[in-house]
Formats: structure tokens, C-alpha cells, sequence
């Protein structure tokens, strides 16, 4: 993993703001990587009162109650804008606030976006089946600065290479050891902080789950790999977060129960080709192809240069080995299940990362 911590990510954010053109940044990232973590130290880090940050999966229901929602709650003045009463009235005044607001000393707003693609609530009704391109084109035609966020790095790429206004894609992997070390809150030995960055895979969303677990663990409070497995139970945080992101995920693409069996096939064995993965699930290669395609749409599964499917999310694929059965797993399969995980996960990191001694590794 190569991870940087958030303040450098900020500093990038800063950066491309200032430019002269000034580009839009796209924060990208899994479920729990940190986006909407990075996007409100940007808040803190400009000023609430130069800064709006905006949850568009909360508020994007109508476009007549997004709009009155994003003007009430914003810090900044614009003028009166006239509209017709009607959603695609609605839609240009909600794009006429975010190019025309400034701030109380009449400088460029700045507006934070998190999870930008649910524009694509409003194509729904009348007049407006291009909301989201409508939308992206006229953040770039503003001298107001704008970040936005996606949990859909895939369908993100091609929105905003759609459009000719100056994103750039800035991926959010995670964050790095010291990160997860102030996150423990507390001194870990040895190589407790590594192997709990690397299993977790930096993402600040997992850490906080293990550590909240680790923290009600009896016995020895800092054992990452025992807390892990605590928390990939039924009940447990980590299995929560992985069943949200799973259920979101597919709830987003078409072929919900082919896609289920696909997931199956791959959590079982990976990497396969497409002609693998047609056998095993008992369909025509044309048909499964079009599974695996949607499977990319959401980012569950990733394709490589030589035609072969995996999961795009180690952790997601380990939960779905263990939960997508009839019977839940008991505390020994997972456990061995974690162990196997781990290993194979310690094993792929560089030599420069930082990894766990293999006295500590065969440990567990």
C-alpha cells in the first residue's frame, strides 16, 4: 500500500484550488476509504463561512426540496434567482446558486460535494434526463471552486471524461501508519499498528471498527488479527460495513441475483476468465459477460490486462467467503479464514512497507 495521510491529501486538494486555471478535484475511493473524512478537514481547513459541504445522497430527493435545502443551510448570499415551478426550474436554480454564491466578502464560494452521482436522482423527472452531465458542465463554467467525491471510481471516471471541464481524479486509499497509529489511541507494540493498516487495508472506516472491537476484547487488548476476526462476525462492526457496501453496491446494477452467484464464484476462487466464470455459473459467455461488466459498474469486481476477474475489495471478498451461505460461520472458521486472509495480504505488501515480523505473523 502506498497511502498518504490526510493532511498531504488536503495540501494536493489546496493546490489544485489555487491554480490558474483552477481544477476540480474528484476524490475517489471503496466504501470507508476516507473520502467524506478528507472533504470535511477541507471545511475546516478553508472556513465554514468560505465553505459549504453538501451530503447530495441525503439531500437529492426533488429538485425543488435539494434546492431549498442547499440555500438554507449555505453560508453564502446570491442573488435572486427567478425560476418556474417546475423540477427543471428548480434543477437551473440549483446550478444558478452554485455558480453565482460568494461569500459574505463577496470572494468565490467553494462547495464540497459528497457523492456527487446521485445527481442522477433528478433524471427521473421531466426535462431533465442530463442532469448529471448539465450539471458537471456548468462546475467547470464558474469562478467558483468546487470538490467533489464518489464511491463509484469507475462510473466517476467516465462522467467526468465526459465532460470537458478540468476534473481530475484524485484517489482516497486510505491512510497511513502514522494515521492508524493516533486512531489506536494508545501505544501498540511491536507490530500490532502495521498489521492492523495492512488487514484493513488503510481504510480509516475498518480501523475504527477493529479498534472500537479490539478496545472490548478481553484478555490481550491489542491484538489486531483477534479483533478482526471479532469484528467479521455476524454482529460485528466490520461485517456490518461489509453487508452496507455489498447490498448498496448491487442495489445500484442490474442482474441482482446473477450477480450474487458471480460474487460466490469469485469469492471461492480468483482470478478466473470470463470463460471460467460462464462455466461455473451455468451461463453463456455473452450473458455472463454482461454480469461481469455490470459487476465493474459498481466497482465489486476489477478486470486485469490479461481478461481475469477478481474482486476489487479483498476485505468484501472475505466476508462474502464467510456470510453468503445458509449457515452463519462459527468463530473458528472465521478465525481461520482471517489467519489464511492476513497471510496472504502481509505477503503481497513491498519490502519497504512496513509488515509484521514473521515470528509475529505465524503467531497468529
Amino acid at each position: 500500500m502506498n497511502l498518504s495521510p490526510p493532511s498531504e491529501v488536503c495540501e494536493r486538494i489546496q493546490a489544485r484550488l489555487a491554480g490558474d486555471p483552477p481544477e476540480i478535484p474528484v476524490l475517489v475511493g471503496l466504501c470507508g476509504s476516507g473520502r467524506t473524512a478528507v472533504l470535511r478537514r477541507m471545511q475546516q481547513r478553508l472556513g465554514h463561512d468560505r465553505c459549504q459541504y453538501v451530503d447530495v445522497e441525503r439531500s437529492a430527493t426533488t429538485p425543488e426540496r435539494f434546492v431549498q435545502a442547499l440555500r438554507a443551510r449555505s453560508p453564502f448570499a446570491c442573488a435572486p434567482i427567478e425560476r418556474k415551478a417546475t423540477p427543471r426550474g428548480a434543477f437551473d436554480e440549483a446550478r444558478a446558486f452554485l455558480t453565482g454564491a460568494r461569500t459574505p466578502g463577496g470572494q468565490p464560494a467553494t462547495f464540497l460535494l459528497d457523492e456527487v452521482l446521485e445527481f442522477r436522482t433528478f433524471e427521473s423527472f421531466p426535462g431533465l434526463r442530463r442532469a448529471l452531465p448539465e450539471l458537471l458542465a456548468t462546475l467547470g463554467a464558474t469562478p467558483n471552486r468546487f470538490v467533489l467525491a464518489s464511491r463509484f471510481p469507475s462510473r466517476a471516471a467516465r462522467a467526468v471524461q465526459a465532460s470537458a471541464a478540468p476534473f481530475v481524479l484524485t484517489p482516497v486509499d486510505g491512510v497511513g501508519l502514522e494515521e492508524v497509529e493516533r486512531m489506536m489511541g494508545v501505544p501498540a507494540p511491536g507490530a500490532a499498528a502495521p498489521v492492523l493498516e495492512q488487514v484493513c487495508l488503510g481504510r480509516p472506516a475498518l480501523i475504527r471498527a477493529v479498534v472500537e472491537t479490539m478496545a472490548r476484547l478481553p484478555g490481550t487488548p491489542l491484538d489486531p488479527l483477534a479483533a478482526f476476526a471479532a469484528a467479521l462476525e455476524p454482529d460485528g462492526a466490520v461485517s456490518k460495513h461489509c453487508r452496507y457496501c455489498y447490498e448498496m453496491r448491487l442495489s445500484r446494477a442490474r442482474g441482482y441475483g446473477a450477480l450474487k452467484a458471480i460474487l460466490d464464484i469469485l469469492a471461492a476462487e480468483e482470478p478466473l476468465t470470463l470463460t471460467q466464470v460462464s462455466r461455473r455459473l451455468g451461463r453463456t459467455p455473452g450473458s455472463t459477460k454482461d454480469y461481469l461488466w455490470w459487476l465493474e459498474d459498481v466497482d465489486l469486481v476489477a478486470v486485469d490486462a490479461r481478461k481475469r476477474y477478481r474482486f476489487r475489495d479483498p476485505v468484501l471478498r472475505l466476508w462474502v467467503r464467510l456470510h453468503c451461505r445458509p449457515l452463519p460461520p462459527s468463530a473458528q472458521e472465521i478465525a481461520a479464514e482471517v489467519r489464511e486472509y492476513a497471510s496472504a495480504v502481509i505477503a503481497s505488501q513491498p519490502a519497504s512497507s512496513p509488515a509484521c515480523p514473521a515470528a509475529s505473523a505465524s503467531r497468529w
